[in-house]
């Protein structure tokens, strides 16, 4: 019967036998795979499908069915067979026509789709909005800002400040200089609760304000260290101020290459003046609306984010101390910013921008 020995041979050839050895000694196959492999050999040996069976922990029923997809499949008979699945509930067109609402038109009264509101539209349903949405990488409840400068010696200024980055002038100093204004000296109102495990830091989100400070800093493009000040107010004395500290802290024998935007604070009468009397001083502006090519704006948002937005500051001279201790502890161990985009790279990322928003980008 189908508990005793096997009554069909099933004649496992000397390359089949290796096979079905090397797979029952395998460790990293999967297990249903070795204990069908296993099954093959002990019946094969004489083992009776009932013993086979107590051995690999199965049911004789089961010893039967594999000798039998053995004998009629061979060794592909002992992997698993693919299953058919669950049909699609979906389309093509119904996928298209979720996409096409969630990147060409606006819901009403709304400024951007949300899940609810597509499947509203759709007649899909929720979970299965989120899915496509995020398969496609469509986000309707992201954005980011932009601005496209306006200033009609862009691509000038944008030569001669990445030429800077990419290849530095020799006995020279390229500082990248800006101010950081209204740097908020604010208390909580509570004490933190400490990070744990399984849990984050915890802060007050009310506070008291104390005053604010304005952080002058100048960044060195090519060992990644800063010069800074912190100044009451951020007028032409004190950035004059500034460019004094740079002069007293960088070497005589090295010119100074300073990257500044257009504020008009570093465009004053007695500036220029100052820096006219200076030649070993050498200025090079920003284009309008184009902070983001001044790296000492990245690492401003390096100090916000290590030691000022989460710190919490008694006075204006408590906030001042600990930016210096931050510069201190940063200096020690600075790291410059790799600077690899070139100005035509830049050019031509700034044209596809402007395909894609005037709609000629195909």
């Amino acid at each position: 019967m189908g508990s005793g020995r096997p009554k069909q041979n099933l004649n496992v050839s000397a390359e089949e036998r290796q096979a079905l050895e090397a797979i029952v000694a395998s460790r990293s196959l999967p297990h249903g795979l070795v204990r069908r492999a296993h099954m093959i050999l002990l019946t094969e040996s004489g083992v009776s499908i009932r013993e086979t069976a107590r051995r690999v922990k199965v049911t004789p029923p089961a010893v039967t069915n594999w000798r039998k997809r053995f004998r009629e499949h061979r060794l592909a008979g002992l992997h698993d067979q693919l299953k058919s699945g669950r049909p699609r509930t979906h389309t093509e067109e119904d996928i298209a026509v979720l996409l096409n609402a969630a990147l060409t038109r606006r819901p009403k009264g709304a400024t951007h789709w949300s899940v609810r509101e597509l499947s509203d539209e759709t007649g899909i349903s929720k979970s299965t909005v989120q899915r496509y949405l995020a398969l496609f990488g469509v986000q309707p409840h992201r954005s980011k800002s932009f601005k496209l400068s306006t200033d009609p010696l862009f691509i000038e200024k944008l030569r001669d400040v990445v030429g800077l980055y990419l290849n530095p002038p020799d006995k020279a100093l390229v500082l990248c200089v800006d101010e950081k204004s209204q740097v908020q000296a604010l208390e909580r109102t509570q004490p933190l609760l400490p990070m744990g495990l399984g849990y984050v830091e915890g802060v007050t989100h009310d506070y008291v304000r104390h005053g604010t400070t304005t952080l002058f800093a100048a960044l060195d493009v090519a060992n990644g260290q800063v010069f800074t000040q912190c100044k009451a107010r951020h007028r032409h004395q004190e950035f004059l101020g500034f460019l004094r500290h740079i002069e007293t802290n960088v070497p005589s024998h090295l010119d100074v290459h300073l990257v500044v935007d257009n504020y008009g604070t570093h465009k004053h009468a007695k500036v220029k003046a100052w820096l006219a009397k200076r030649p070993r001083f050498h200025v090079h502006c920003t284009p309008t609306y184009s902070s983001w090519l001044n790296q000492v704006e990245r690492w401003f948002g390096l100090i916000t984010q290590r030691a000022i937005r989460r710190g919490s500051f008694d006075s204006v001279p408590d906030l001042k101390r600990k930016i210096t201790e931050f510069v201190e502890h940063y200096n020690q161990h600075p790291k410059p910013f790799m600077w690899t985009a070139t100005a035509d790279s830049i050019l031509a990322k700034l044209e596809r921008l402007g395909k894609v928003i005037c709609g000629t980008s195909h």
